[in-house]
């Protein structure tokens, strides 16, 4: 039996990703769920994590007492174990992109990733403006990501980054995530793209189990105040 451990569905971008991955493919999994805290190492998170990976991270794989870390070692674990899924595209030229753009996201984009934390419940619009101002990183990371992601609709035609659904589209999930909550400025063929990835059965599911938390971790909250 597989289970998968992942952090709070509001703010845990790398969790998200093997998530929707094994949702959307119909892969069978438990899900067990460790609240976010303060992440020091005396925490009870870190703790939990600890007990059952070592680099003390989520999301974690559990195969039957086999563990995975590390969400891009998670999808291919997967995609080795489930190959009639084709969780990576079946061209051999496309699955090389894939994997391309997939470590790409799993390297870079930090501006982004550091100014714009994954947060669905909130709207953080003003926010947005603000950093898209002021860090042009971030205008530097939404610049790429806008030019990936229309070069390779183009070439596959859609829907999806690679035609079909792949481990590409789980991973820039929380991508469209955090635009949608930063209302960064896109052109509309890639809202179009977020929108459609929002939509799909497992992003829907992730999003109305993370709008169901309610839970404020004022770690990940360097925004707001709790109200």
């Amino acid at each position: 039996m597989l289970t998968l451990y992942i952090g709070n569905k509001n703010y845990s971008s790398w969790s998200m990703r093997p998530w929707v991955l094994m949702k959307q493919a119909g892969l069978p999994f438990e899900e067990r769920k460790l609240r976010f805290d303060d992440m020091e190492a005396a925490s009870p998170f870190k703790q939990a994590v600890l007990k059952i990976n070592p680099a003390g991270r989520v999301p974690v794989l559990d195969d039957d007492g086999f563990v995975v870390w590390d969400s891009l070692a998670i999808a291919e674990y997967l995609a080795e174990k489930f190959p009639d899924r084709a969780l990576w595209p079946r061209d051999p030229q496309a699955r090389a992109r894939a994997r391309s753009v997939c470590a790409e996201m799993h390297s870079g984009f930090t501006a982004l990733r550091s100014h714009c934390g994954m947060n669905i419940e909130a709207s953080l619009a003003e926010v947005g403006q603000r950093v898209w101002k002021e860090q042009a990183e971030v205008r530097t990371d939404v610049e790429r990501i806008v030019q990936m992601w229309t070069g390779l609709l183009a070439q596959s035609g859609g829907p999806l980054l690679f035609g079909e659904f792949s481990v590409a589209d789980a991973f820039y999930a929380p991508v469209c995530m955090r635009l949608r909550t930063y209302a960064l400025p896109v052109p509309a063929q890639v809202q179009a793209y977020v929108e459609r990835v929002c939509a799909l059965p497992a992003v829907k599911a992730w999003i109305e189990d993370a709008l169901s938390e309610h839970d404020f971790v004022p770690f990940d909250e360097p925004y707001r105040k709790h109200r």
